[in-house]
């Protein structure tokens, strides 16, 4: 635990890295390995049952030598297979680390622990997801102002706002599953021949992705790293719909906006200024988030490898891929909590959204004048018309209702807020949150 980590060490998918997962991931793989040799016929199976246990009870094993001499061989494998046969005795031993290689435990071990950090991490995206479709159903035809490049612009609805939050988060969460489903076994021996395995290594190799519930592959994937990077590319993905999701709620509650205000027992305080409520969960989502591109950089940059075993690129994507765990899962867990907290204000949408009926009304005025003034010169007038407004301190409505050349009452009732099929997308996208809830249950 350190000072930081209640912000950037949040969820349970910091605690699936922990360098005691670590040690459980490469213990599960020992294990299975042995229990897959036994199954090929190259080690008797009392010898494959020692391995396990022993591998079932790391609190027995000398794991502080491990730590303390993992840097000697440039990885904790070959440590650990010393330890583990000196737990099991010189009969046994011959069910320890068959015919692999250091890689083929580490890389294994890794999509192991990756697979329980994205478990963590897709049961906060599925909170997030379900109390965003609760939004996206009570405020389904709250009139929100919808905003492009910062501005205001035409009429929404926050229940769309909300949808549209739900499909990015459903959308990760389906992308992860993917990658999560695909994730492949490690076995191949020193440089891919399985030279070691006794001539029983491809069944050994599909007999280990059983064991781990893994898939298992024709070849090895030492330097060819598309599962690390299809995991870099969906966690990062789904960290950009975190974000994208926090920094809307960061933005609608803003003082002078307010629309939605994130409500939390003891925080957004501010040590300066006692009058503060800053949205902490929604800043610390956002915070999070922005760690995973350059984590996702630093294993796509890792995925050109040398020959057979990668002197370097390999070794950076240990701490590359557990820290993109971590941050990715700490920004969904925060963004879980910012939406269970959070309260929007519908009549405070509403009434920002018709201080922006000038929009709708000066897209009336330009269609309204097409036809006697052409297009272009329509455009030009209802923008001079807006102008004018602002010049002048007066409501738009008030300056097209003094002019003569157009049916006022008609540009006028453009001023009423339309919001298009925005109910119907929202139904959709609630639909489509349903059968991806109950297809995965």
């Amino acid at each position: 635990m350190t000072l930081l980590s209640g912000t950037f060490a949040r969820g349970g998918a910091a605690a699936a890295v922990a360098d005691d997962a670590w040690f459980r991931a490469l213990l599960d793989v020992e294990a299975a390995l042995g229990r897959a040799a036994a199954r090929a016929g190259l080690v008797p199976t009392t010898a494959a049952d020692a391995v396990t246990a022993a591998c079932a009870h790391p609190e027995r094993l000398d794991l502080a030598t491990v730590v303390a001499r993992a840097a000697d061989a440039g990885n904790p494998v070959p440590p650990l297979v010393r330890v583990l046969q000196d737990a099991v005795g010189e009969r046994d031993a011959v069910a320890v680390h068959v015919g692999a290689t250091s890689q083929d435990v580490l890389d294994t071990a890794l999509l192991l622990m990756a697979r329980n950090a994205i478990a963590a991490i897709d049961a906060d995206l599925a909170a997030a997801a379900e109390t965003t479709a609760d939004l996206a159903r009570v405020h389904r035809d709250d009139v929100l102002a919808g905003r492009t490049l910062m501005q205001q612009a035409l009429p929404t609805t926050f229940g769309l706002k909300a949808a549209g939050w739900l499909a990015g988060l459903d959308g990760a969460r389906l992308r992860l599953a993917e990658v999560v489903a695909s994730l492949p076994v490690q076995y191949g021996g020193a440089v891919g021949t399985l030279a070691a395995s006794g001539g029983a290594g491809v069944l050994l190799r599909k007999a280990l992705a059983e064991e781990l519930r893994l898939t298992s592959t024709a070849v090895p994937w030492f330097t060819v790293r598309l599962p690390v990077a299809d995991l870099a590319g969906a966690l990062g993905a789904a960290a950009g719909v975190v974000a994208t999701v926090a920094v809307d709620v960061v933005l609608l509650a803003q003082t002078e906006v307010a629309e939605v205000a994130e409500v939390g027992e003891g925080r957004g305080g501010s040590s300066a200024m006692p009058h503060k409520r800053n949205p902490v969960a929604a800043i610390s989502a956002r915070a999070c988030a922005r760690r995973a591109p350059g984590l996702v950089a630093t294993l796509l940059s890792a995925m050109e490898q040398e020959h057979e075993r990668a002197a370097g690129a390999w070794h950076s994507e240990w701490p590359a891929l557990t820290e993109l765990l971590t941050t990715a899962g700490s920004a969904a867990s925060w963004l879980a909590e910012s939406l269970r907290g959070l309260r929007p204000d519908p009549a405070r949408m509403a009434a920002t959204a018709a201080t922006a009926a000038e929009g709708p009304v000066a897209g009336a005025l330009a269609e309204a004048l097409a036809p006697t003034l052409g297009k272009g010169a329509a455009h030009d007038a209802a923008a001079a018309a807006v102008r004018e407004a602002r010049d002048s301190g007066r409501p738009l409505i008030e300056v097209v209702a003094a002019r003569a050349d157009v049916d006022t009452a008609a540009v006028l009732t453009a001023g009423t807020p339309d919001v298009g099929e925005a109910g119907a997308q929202v139904d959709a996208a609630l639909a489509e949150h349903t059968a991806l809830t109950e297809g995965r249950q």
